[in-house]
């Protein structure tokens, strides 16, 4: 098995070095990720359903795609890496904003990051990867908001922090 590692960070998202995924998963330490959001040009958000092989977090919705950059990579080629490798394609991608969270997300982990958040627009027809995801929809937006609010538990931590966020953020852009 490949073994994978995160870059670890501080408050400023400056790199302290890097540590094995799954271990610092275990141990809770804040480590470098992105979530991007994709719309099409309805403006529906594209989710994906998480398959249910992942190691945390299994058959839950989420944003388009979620992933951590490799050591020496750039969080914005990482970003793009992942959008083919999840869901079999790319488009250009804008960073909109950052946040800190850290969440239990089950059996002893803990997902604590300076998560990078990416917003694109496409109608490109994903084709995902199904070790990634077992499944994905276009919604409207304003209904996977109150979706969230009445039903969190089928949606991934980050996610639900993010959306408020992401909504605040289209918003600025809109007016």
């Amino acid at each position: 098995m490949h073994v994978e590692y995160v870059i670890l960070v501080n408050n400023h998202d400056q790199s302290l070095g890097a540590m094995e995924k799954m271990e610092a998963h275990e141990k809770g330490v804040m480590h470098r990720a992105f979530s991007i959001f994709i719309f099409n040009s309805e403006g529906k958000l594209l989710l994906q359903q998480r398959a249910d092989e992942k190691y945390h977090s299994p058959g839950l919705w989420t944003n388009t795609v979620c992933s951590h950059p490799r050591t020496g990579e750039n969080t914005h080629n990482a970003a793009h890496r992942r959008m083919v490798e999840e869901m079999g394609f790319d488009c250009d991608l804008e960073e909109a904003f950052s946040f800190i969270y850290k969440a239990n997300v089950g059996d002893g982990l803990t997902e604590h990051e300076f998560d990078h958040v990416f917003v694109g627009y496409s109608d490109k027809k994903p084709d995902p990867n199904p070790d990634e995801v077992s499944g994905w929809k276009y919604v409207d937006f304003d209904w996977v908001v109150d979706d969230v609010a009445n039903n969190p538990q089928n949606y991934t931590v980050w996610f639900v922090i993010a959306l408020e966020q992401v909504k605040a953020h289209l918003k600025k852009v809109r007016s």
